[in-house]
């Protein structure tokens, strides 16, 4: 059988781009394998729920405020005003997610890829093992979708696609504690910019309605994940939380430069690279990726010309290039030692930074209505990079 297109992984990427497909009438398998639930703090903006048609059901909790952490234990809380941040669990969102794909139409089968390989004709055959130790089996597929994460094979095959800076991602999913009990609050996010739980990102607590999320990511493979993780459950009085889950996983934090073989195969979501810097948010915009690589490949099988695969890197870099490119820098210089995210954390009490941070974040774009604020914020930054402005203790 030879099918309009093969998507290989089915997480928030894949799913939706195999629902997009789906929809728009094309014969479609997601590929995925089984058990595979990534470690994510599952938060989600308001904006993905209107742009995907995700039910508020799908959301676990409404964070209303994240509190930042510095090295000396100081915090902020940054309230989210009329918004919230929605969070989801993966295995629940993900299913839900494929299963919508189904529905749609996309045939969904569980098995592992193991290649790419190409019939007498030219046409891509995806090889995969149904299940560990079966006979491998072979599909083709006029068209191959990539959302097989942050290490892709099928990156690097179609592609020749070097490995992209990562951070490791490593969290526990624990039984939330009461409210209020050892400072916990299911309505607010914890963030942690502190170098003994993360020599160069962060370390967070994030609830999910009965559940809640403990991780720590580092780009430092001598790093020990597990352990900080530990240290941070001591100090906040976690220790003593049942353990439901643990996971652990590479997350990408820079777009790759190419996305398609320029013959009929592309990537998207992790295996693409776009995960935001800093934040390490990832959810929407591999979501956004992915309809953008749906609708680039149903034109390709529209005119059958590769170029058109182009056009879905270039449009989501338009739109989200800016921002990933801010997020960098600030992650480059932020959160290179304590002192100087001490001095970050004390940026993140400013009224003008914490508006234009929740209207950027629920918007996904850039604010430009105030120049005013982002004259103040740039002189203000600009007295914390030099050293000049004091910071509280």
């Amino acid at each position: 059988m030879t099918f309009d297109a093969v998507v290989i992984g089915g997480g928030p990427a894949g799913a939706t781009a195999a629902a997009d497909l789906a929809e728009a009438g094309r014969s479609v398998l997601l590929l995925d394998r089984a058990g595979r639930i990534k470690p994510c703090g599952g938060a989600v903006p308001p904006r993905l729920l209107a742009d995907f048609a995700v039910p508020e059901a799908m959301l676990v909790a409404r964070a209303r405020s994240a509190r930042m952490i510095a090295p000396s234990s100081r915090t902020v809380d940054m309230p989210v005003g009329d918004g919230f941040v929605g969070m989801v669990d993966r295995d629940t969102f993900d299913e839900w997610l494929r299963d919508r794909a189904a529905k749609l139409g996309a045939e969904r089968r569980i098995g592992t890829f193991e290649a790419l390989e190409r019939d007498t004709d030219g046409t891509a055959i995806v090889r995969y093992h149904a299940e560990r130790g079966g006979a491998p089996q072979r599909v083709r597929a006029r068209a191959v979708i990539g959302a097989d994460g942050a290490r892709s094979a099928v990156a690097r095959q179609a592609l020749g696609a070097q490995r992209v800076p990562c951070v490791y991602a490593y969290h526990e999913v624990i039984r939330a504690p009461a409210e209020g009990a050892a400072g916990y609050e299911a309505g607010r996010c914890d963030v942690f910019y502190q170098g003994d739980l993360s020599p160069d990102f962060y370390a967070w607590i994030f609830p999910h309605g009965d559940t809640a999320s403990v991780g720590v990511g580092s780009a430092d493979k001598g790093f020990g994940l597990r352990d900080a993780v530990q240290r941070m459950r001591s100090r906040n009085g976690l220790e003593h939380c049942e353990t439901l889950r643990r996971e652990g996983a590479p997350i990408p934090l820079k777009p790759l430069r190419r996305w398609d073989n320029r013959r009929d195969t592309i990537v998207v979501g992790d295996a693409a690279g776009v995960v935001a810097p800093a934040s390490g948010e990832g959810i929407y915009y591999a979501m956004t990726s992915a309809r953008f690589v749906a609708q680039a490949v149903d034109q390709f099988l529209v005119t059958g010309d590769a170029r058109v695969l182009r056009t879905a890197r270039k449009r989501f870099m338009r739109e989200h290039g800016r921002t990933f490119w801010i997020l960098g820098i600030m992650q480059y210089f932020w959160y290179k030692n304590d002192k100087r995210r001490e001095r970050f954390v004390k940026i993140c009490a400013d009224p003008d930074v914490q508006e234009l941070t929740w209207q950027a974040y629920m918007n996904k774009r850039l604010v430009r209505a105030k120049p005013g604020a982002h004259l103040r914020i740039f002189l203000k930054d600009t007295a914390h990079l030099l050293g000049l402005a004091p910071v509280a203790r």
